[in-house]
């Protein structure tokens, strides 16, 4: 599974500051980052009387925003969506997500406070807290590591360790004509969950461990260990 990493805070703590440097270094080392920003307030993405928007008001269900180099997807639910449910729209292939938010669901957290000491540690004590961000120590001490605010490329390292493991080829590999084409864990995992979420679709059923798929008589499989 794709890992999920959820960096949480107070208000005004600089979450968005760290997920930035994090997502730049963590890039230029070669890793595909997706990002959630979770607002429980509600958002817009488009402003009001462009095209998107007016579809969106008219009553459309889900609306896509499609150009040569972005896609953007904003669409109804019944009720707010674990982190863990969006991995339909990891099939660009990523190797973490980082969530800004999500401080009471159960993914691993890094807690961040770079604004004010005075401030108690919100996910102190809890099981699913991996680390600490702040410039100043935590008093009392906390059973976690602890990063400065200016050391993101330790962060970097730890989190590359503790999450990500090495980049080597997964296992899974696609074959085209004569060409064998290795892919990381991130692009199989993501592969893996698209193929099994649109037979999933197809058939109203869960999909088998090994899903074979022909184009003009050629076979291809995708499933675990293949």
């Amino acid at each position: 599974m794709i890992p999920i990493v959820s960096i949480v805070g107070r208000s005004g703590s600089g979450k968005t500051t760290l997920i930035e440097a994090l997502v730049s270094n963590l890039t230029a080392r070669g890793y595909r980052v997706a990002t959630i920003k979770h607002d429980v307030h509600g958002f817009e993405i488009d402003h009001e009387g462009k095209d998107s928007w007016r579809h969106k008001q008219a009553g459309a269900a889900v609306v896509v925003l499609s150009s040569p180099r972005r896609i953007a997807v904003v669409m109804d639910v019944e009720r707010e969506w674990d982190p863990g449910e969006m991995g339909m729209f990891w099939t660009g292939g990523v190797d973490l997500v980082l969530t800004e938010g999500y401080k009471r669901a159960c993914y691993p957290k890094i807690e961040v406070n770079l604004t004010r000491e005075s401030d108690p540690w919100l996910c102190a004590g809890e099981s699913s807290l991996e680390a600490v961000v702040s410039n100043w120590k935590p008093t009392p001490a906390l059973a976690v590591p602890f990063f400065l605010g200016s050391e993101v490329s330790r962060l970097a390292d730890w989190m590359e360790e503790r999450f990500l493991g090495s980049k080597a080829a997964s296992g899974c590999e696609v074959l085209v004509g004569d060409e064998r084409i290795a892919l990381s864990p991130g692009e199989a995992a993501a592969l893996e969950s698209a193929v099994k979420s649109w037979v999933a679709r197809l058939t109203g059923k869960k999909a088998p461990e090994i899903v074979e798929i022909r184009f003009g008589g050629r076979v291809g499989a995708c499933g675990s260990g293949r």
